[in-house]
């Protein structure tokens, strides 16, 4: 889930930055330290959005750094369990795919791709047996976080597709196509026993 965190922090503003004025100095180095940062805490840092304040800087002997006390607020992204995630598969593997789903990267074990038993083909697929369905690089899907562990140094998402409503695009349109035909049949069906039952 999306989230604007405010962040108040001293930050060490490197020599290389004195030219600037303060505020964008500070907004610069903020840009550097924050650039592909994750903490467990506030989740993936997509930017900084704003520098709302910046204090007086204090210089520390033997540091040729400036540190200021800023208030910032930062774009993160934070996994949540049960979160729907869209993501775009990147790689089939034998034991399942991964998804790209725009600021981190989930994985989907091969037994959690669809109902059905699911197998790694010679073309890089994962195949339903018999539904035939078939999951490849570049497919769009439809998925929901179902563990996250923060062990080692980026965090792993762990997907599911096998609930109703969930799966490649192009499964849940057919899903909803098929719904729609049943539901006429079955309008259609209850038509004629009222119409039967308004003749006796």
């Amino acid at each position: 889930m999306f989230y604007l965190t405010e962040v108040e922090d001293y930050i060490r503003v490197e020599p290389k930055l004195f030219g600037l004025s303060t505020k964008e100095a500070v907004e610069k180095q903020l840009q550097e330290i924050y650039s592909e940062h994750h903490d467990e805490k506030i989740g993936e840092v997509i930017g900084v959005v704003d520098v709302m304040e910046v204090g007086e800087g204090i210089i520390i002997p033997g540091d040729g750094a400036a540190y200021y006390k800023s208030k910032f607020r930062l774009l993160v992204w934070k996994p949540e369990m049960q979160e729907l995630v869209y993501g775009i598969v990147n790689e089939i593997t034998n034991f399942g795919a991964f998804m790209n789903l725009g600021v981190m990267q989930g994985m989907i074990h091969i037994s959690q791709t669809m109902e059905d038993y699911v197998n790694f083909s010679k073309t890089n697929a994962l195949i339903g047996k018999s539904s035939k369905k078939s999951l490849k690089k570049g497919d769009a899907c439809l998925a929901r976080i179902v563990a996250i562990s923060y062990k080692g140094e980026e965090p792993k998402i762990g997907l599911t597709m096998r609930q109703p409503g969930l799966g490649k695009l192009e499964w849940i349109k057919e899903e909803k196509r098929k719904e729609k035909l049943k539901e006429k049949k079955t309008a259609a069906t209850e038509k004629k026993s009222e119409d039967g039952k308004k003749k006796k």
